[in-house]
């Protein structure tokens, strides 16, 4: 979980350098929140082996990563 939240990290801030478009902040922090969270504990609970067990927890664990990215970006742009 642990790579997974340095993943979603590395994955918010290449998504912010990348998009340039004004997007309404409630439906950013419904996708990335609600998308891996959806995906991450699907896949966990139809997983039947280990590693899509692990697979599972690292798709979970994107989200948090990627709204710290969201939220120092906010914090730091005065909003």
């Amino acid at each position: 979980m642990l790579v997974g939240t340095a993943v979603g990290l590395l994955a918010g801030v290449a998504g912010t350098v990348l998009v340039h478009a004004r997007v309404r902040p409630d439906i950013v922090i419904a996708l990335v929140a609600g998308l891996p969270s959806i995906f991450g504990l699907l896949t966990i609970l139809f997983s039947g082996r280990r590693w899509v067990t692990a697979l599972g927890a690292f798709i979970l664990a994107l989200g948090p990563g990627w709204f710290g990215v969201l939220v120092a970006i906010q914090v730091t742009s005065g909003a």
